[in-house]
């Protein structure tokens, strides 16, 4: 795997990166926003938005991960 391609989530079906998710995130609250949509189309979004949230918690979650495992000193103490 080519060390240039970022790390993906499956979300729905798609595979999609940190960036991908928080884009499609943008999107669909802005449809959400609008006045002119139905009930059912609404709840869809919806749950779409919150995929699209937990994908993004995800990423952001293992990024933390590696960057508290990045701060540990060689005896296993936190660098500040």
């Amino acid at each position: 795997m080519p060390e240039k391609q970022r790390s993906k989530k499956t979300c729905g079906g798609d595979s999609l990166s940190f960036e991908e998710a928080l884009t499609r995130l943008e999107k669909t609250i802005e449809q959400l926003e609008s006045d002119d949509l139905t009930l059912d189309k609404s709840l869809q979004l919806f749950e779409q938005g919150i995929g699209l949230i937990r994908t993004c918690d995800s990423h952001l979650k293992k990024a933390q991960g590696k960057v508290t495992e990045l701060l540990r000193g060689e005896n296993g103490e936190y660098i500040e």
